[in-house]
């Protein structure tokens, strides 16, 4: 990383700290479903990138000896740069339509721009509380995966977008009783630690690059099962070296635990 990149993420990181006191806390601390094994991924290319998270989420699972990755059932249904507001969670949850299982549990990821203007929250909100209800009439319950904040070079970093963001995705999931997983808190968290450690990719500021599907990866295991990702041999074959792993994992941890109070 240059020392201009340096610079720049250090002053994130400090906005990012005076911000952080005013935040809302979650209201629902604890795994909503004992176990899951019929989850419903719905997002955009934060969740396909790097070869989806499902397939990640999944395989860490039975690495962990808790259930066997051909007894879960995982579907992913993602738009490439698409607002909550453009996906069908209602047509999706049709019965017979992704498997002949309901699913259990319904994660939902917006856009991280959606906390940037009133509008876009306002859109944000008013569909989670319209898909919460579709998926608690399918017999499943909603839980939001909170994205991270833009970094540099992404011109519409700043250093409050993740205050924006975590209150965004809490402030909604307290309102209908979402579990809220605190993906987007764990990269700031990696970011605070080890500033030159790279979870985006280089060129946008936005996506995850492997090592940040990996901590998310960590983050939503963690958050769903209650368990923690320290020590999981899980490392998408090799790709993903040890010592990465080791420290993403407790990133995770340790972020996953202060989030819901553990």
């Amino acid at each position: 990383m240059t020392a201009l990149k340096r610079l720049a993420l250090a002053f994130f990181l400090a906005g990012f700290a005076a911000l952080a006191a005013a935040q809302p806390v979650p209201a629902v601390k604890q795994p909503p479903v004992d176990t899951p094994k019929n989850i419903l991924f719905v997002g955009n290319s934060y969740l396909y990138y790097n070869d989806s998270l499902h397939n990640h989420v999944r395989r860490m699972v039975d690495a962990a000896g808790i259930l066997k990755e051909k007894a879960m059932h995982y579907k992913s249904a993602t738009i490439g740069g698409a607002p909550l507001s453009e996906q069908d969670v209602k047509g999706l949850l049709t019965p017979g339509r992704l498997g002949k299982e309901p699913f259990q549990i319904v994660i939902l990821q917006g856009n991280s721009g959606a906390a940037l203007t009133d509008k876009r929250r306002q859109s944000f909100h008013d569909k989670v509380v319209e898909f919460n209800a579709d998926i608690h009439a399918a017999g499943a319950k909603t839980v939001l995966y909170m994205t991270h904040a833009y970094v540099t070079p992404n011109k519409q970093a700043s250093p409050d977008m993740m205050r924006k963001v975590e209150d965004m995705y809490v402030s909604v999931g307290n309102e209908v009783g979402a579990y809220v997983i605190p993906v987007g808190l764990a990269f700031e968290e990696s970011y605070r630690r080890r500033p030159d450690f790279r979870i985006h990719k280089d060129y946008d500021g936005s996506h995850p690059n492997m090592y940040g599907t990996y901590l998310a990866t960590c983050v939503v295991f963690a958050s769903l099962y209650g368990k923690s990702p320290v020590g999981n041999t899980y490392d998408y074959y090799g790709a993903v070296d040890k010592a990465s792993a080791e420290y993403l994992q407790q990133v995770a941890w340790d972020t996953v635990k202060k989030f819901y109070g553990w």
